[in-house]
């Protein structure tokens, strides 16, 4: 089901590849507000208590990203949906496979209307 005006955060672990691209290929789909930020101290964007409670869905990369939120945020399973992409740290800044893989598992999401 297509849902209009998520608030959808994308989050790896540095906020420079992953989640940078994902915010990058969607930011203007022009159905739903996009943000991206990283989970380690060194990340572009840091994620953030009040990023966590702005996003609708929480999109991470890998697992590892999930268990960080849940150890070190406090998440509201009824208001925020967090779910793993399962897409590995093999690529770079808009790579094109990245792009594919991206668009590919979030078809449901940002299906073209």
């Amino acid at each position: 089901m297509f849902v209009f005006n998520m608030k959808i955060l994308f989050v790896c672990s540095r906020n420079k590849w992953r989640s940078r691209t994902a915010e990058t290929i969607f930011k203007n789909n022009g159905h739903h507000q996009i943000q991206s930020a990283g989970t380690e101290k060194s990340a572009r964007i840091r994620i953030t208590q009040n990023m966590i409670n702005w996003a609708d869905t929480i999109f991470v990369m890998e697992s590892k990203h999930k268990k960080r939120i849940l150890d070190n945020f406090e998440v509201n399973p009824k208001n925020t949906n967090l779910e793993v992409l399962d897409i590995p740290d093999e690529y770079q800044y808009m790579d094109n496979d990245l792009v594919e893989i991206l668009e590919i598992k979030l078809s449901d999401v940002f299906e073209r209307t």
